[in-house]
């Protein structure tokens, strides 16, 4: 099953979707105002027997999606984490010690077929599609080998990035990462599972249906796993958390001339274990 948190007729709601049919969602709101409550309540559990014994009254194409986490504290990104997107900068690097992290506000992504926004003070928009995860028990210095334990779900994210603004100082990239509404975030939450290896999940980007980017998880130098333990080091996590899990290579930076996006491009993420983000380019309106 998935949770969608959606807009219907103005007001913000929380639903589910069932395996059975992924066209309609259960809207669940009465009992469960969103899913960082549900989550901060560990109630997680009890949401997914709502959704599942509940009947599915909304088309999902009457709703405005919106990301899965709306009011997270926390939104973690993991940078050069894949080994040949660390290979591209070919700059004789070894594979670093540990992992680059940096920051991002909720004001800078959108859901799911809503519009990334390119901004006027730059027009080197570039895509970045991610596994996210989402944590659902809070807690600080987690050992890796009780990681999964902490994961409440997963969802994919495009960590829209305007390549300039990230060169804007000598050892920061927080201006390029944190243009409003520049990413996206969705399409909904798939919790997790047994079945679900987090070593083994496929990560794919197309930009108007041309495969740009596409690696697994195996080839992670910090597997997930590794990144809540590092992280909870010198952060406590908390319920409804994100963590970006980091971008493959073929991001449009790396082309020769570069393929940033343009007005009309549409962006869709893919993770088979999760579904598919997907977002059009527009620009801002000033």
């Amino acid at each position: 099953m998935k949770f969608v948190t959606f807009l219907y007729n103005d007001e913000q709601r929380l639903g589910g979707l069932k395996d059975s049919d992924t066209t309609k969602i259960v809207d669940i709101t009465d009992n469960f105002s969103d899913l960082h409550s549900v989550l901060k309540a560990d109630k997680l559990a009890e949401a997914q027997a709502a959704v599942e014994a509940g009947t599915a009254t909304l088309n999902i194409d009457d709703v405005t999606l919106l990301p899965p986490i709306t009011t997270a504290e926390k939104y973690f990104c993991i940078g050069v984490n894949y080994a040949n997107r660390n290979a591209e900068y070919k700059d004789g690097s070894e594979a670093p010690k540990n992992p680059s992290v940096f920051m991002r506000s909720r004001e800078s992504f959108v859901g799911h077929g809503q519009n990334i926004e390119r901004p006027p003070e730059s027009h080197q928009l570039d895509y970045e599609g991610e596994i996210v995860v989402i944590i659902g028990k809070e807690g600080r210095r987690i050992k890796r080998e009780n990681a999964r334990d902490h994961i409440a779900g997963l969802c994919v994210m495009n960590e829209g990035t305007l390549r300039d603004w990230v060169r804007h100082a000598k050892f920061n990239v927080t201006q390029g990462k944190n243009f409003e509404k520049s990413g996206g975030l969705g399409p909904w939450m798939v919790p997790l599972t047994d079945d679900i290896d987090l070593t083994d999940l496929q990560i794919q980007t197309r930009v108007n249906g041309e495969l740009r980017q596409d690696d697994h998880t195996s080839n992670m130098m910090f597997p997930i796993e590794f990144q809540i333990e590092y992280l909870s080091k010198f952060a406590r996590l908390k319920a409804g958390d994100i963590i970006a899990t980091g971008t493959p290579n073929g991001a449009g930076a790396r082309f020769d001339p570069p393929k940033y996006l343009v007005p009309g491009d549409v962006v869709e993420v893919t993770c088979p274990a999760v579904g598919t983000l997907r977002n059009e380019v527009k620009d801002e309106i000033v």
